[in-house]
């Protein structure tokens, strides 16, 4: 079966001097870019001494946030691996050199970086701290050639920084981003509509954006291990398999995504909104995870007013000391953004998930179906509107002492018991961007 690519153009309007309009197509031209190793390059940015030593940026076994978040060229030659613990990291490596994470750093130099991109075009869309996709469809009418434009960014950045970025172009998103993962230490990969047979389909599918380890397994177990095998697959029975996202990764593999590259300065809405923690010390009981739980519910809600939205829906995560992990979720009686809401929520929730029997390492809360339109209390008979006003004034009061003196000025003194399991701040500048998994809107409007 032979399966017809759309070509992915956008028609560009041009106002010239005479003011008369006329209108030219051409085609898409998407990257995406990927600072190589990115904590690890800034690192030896700053610190070139770190070049000649086995290297990697990592968190603190003490507070057991002891894993390889980057290394560097001669780390990975040692075999190093990006997510495994430091211990199993040192007996590969015993010379290996650790860097704490420098968050302020990192935010400082990606965002420098990409400032390169946006003299180039104002559709720059990060993805994460070191990710980014580019269009420069436009921009060919100024700087030329959409292809030669990319490699031009990529030696800029070099040339400015001294740092590699890998990227990929294509004519969406989707492959951009596939490409930019084909070759790194500044590699360069192009992929057209006339490519994707011979490049794209070979590839394993987990190499498409939204397969992860559970949909690969999946996928997997129906007969698909590459991504040509996705696309030649029936769409019927990848939606009666997966329902929506089913459809999504069929398009996505037969290259149909004309999503957007959102505008400098585009905030996503937030579809949730959540924090967790990994702890010093496991919990034990219900009243240690009551003060771990009462922070983090503190943190959840101060973000949700900050959105100036509600939720509808929470979720604990609890994951235990023999690292497996569990989850189950309720509805609130109503939207809420009260810190009281969310604990009392999470506990319940927790007393029917946990019995104390396997300690708890990390825990987690997480709000959904947000709304910006439910900025009331629903009554009934037995509803205290008054009452919960005063919560919710009393909750921004403290944040606003706690974000002007810090999160210590203000505690309960519950969470003084054990001051070593409840002596974060998970609302704090520790500046952790994850990607979000989703594209979203259409250049056809």
């Amino acid at each position: 079966m032979t399966r017809i690519l759309c070509a992915q153009k956008v028609r560009i309007y041009i106002v010239d001097q005479k003011n008369h309009d006329y209108t030219e197509d051409m085609k898409r031209v998407i990257v995406h870019s990927d600072i190589n190793h990115c904590y690890a390059q800034i690192e030896e940015m700053r610190h070139p001494e770190l070049r000649n030593v086995p290297m990697a940026v990592g968190g603190s076994e003490e507070k057991r946030h002891g894993i390889i978040l980057a290394k560097n060229d001669l780390a990975k030659a040692a075999n190093i691996k990006t997510g495994e613990s430091l211990r199993d990291a040192y007996r590969k490596c015993p010379n290996l050199t650790i860097v704490h994470p420098d968050y302020d750093a990192y935010m400082y130099y990606t965002e420098k970086i990409k400032d390169i991109y946006r003299k180039y075009t104002d559709r720059v869309e990060s993805f994460g701290l070191d990710e980014a996709w580019i269009d420069l469809t436009p921009s060919q009418k100024l700087f030329g050639d959409g292809i030669e434009l990319a490699k031009k960014i990529q030696d800029e950045v070099y040339d400015t920084y001294g740092m590699t970025v890998s990227m990929g172009v294509s004519f969406n998103k989707v492959f951009a981003k596939l490409g930019s993962d084909l070759f790194k230490h500044k590699g360069f990969a192009l992929i057209q509509e006339e490519d994707v047979e011979n490049i794209v389909w070979p590839l394993p599918v987990e190499d498409l954006l939204m397969v992860g380890t559970r949909m690969k397994k999946n996928l997997n177990e129906m007969g698909i291990f590459t991504i040509g095998d996705l696309a030649h697959r029936s769409v019927h029975e990848l939606e009666k398999r997966f329902g929506v996202m089913g459809h999504l990764l069929w398009m996505y593999a037969n290259g149909l995504d004309d999503s957007e590259v959102h505008e400098v300065g585009y905030t996503r809405p937030a579809k949730s909104i959540s924090h967790s923690k990994t702890v010093v010390k496991d919990i034990e009981s219900m009243a240690q995870l009551r003060e771990v739980f009462r922070v983090l519910s503190e943190c959840v809600a101060a973000d949700l007013r900050k959105a100036h939205v509600k939720g509808r829906t929470i979720h604990i995560h609890l994951r235990g000391s023999d690292l497996k992990s569990c989850g189950k979720q309720k509805k609130f009686d109503q939207y809420t953004d009260l810190a009281s809401d969310i604990l009392s929520a999470a506990m319940d929730l927790a007393a029917k998930l946990w019995v104390g029997d396997v300690p708890l390492r990390s825990v987690g809360i997480h709000v959904s179906m947000l709304s910006a339109t439910q900025n009331f209390d629903q009554l009934d008979l037995f509803s205290q509107p008054q009452t919960r006003e005063k919560e919710r004034a009393l909750e921004e009061v403290l944040y606003k002492i706690r974000n002007r003196y810090g999160y210590d000025s203000c505690r309960m003194a519950a969470s003084r018991v054990d001051a070593q399991l409840t002596d974060f701040d998970p609302d704090g500048l520790l500046h952790q961007v994850h990607p979000v998994g989703v594209l979203e809107g259409s250049i056809r409007k």
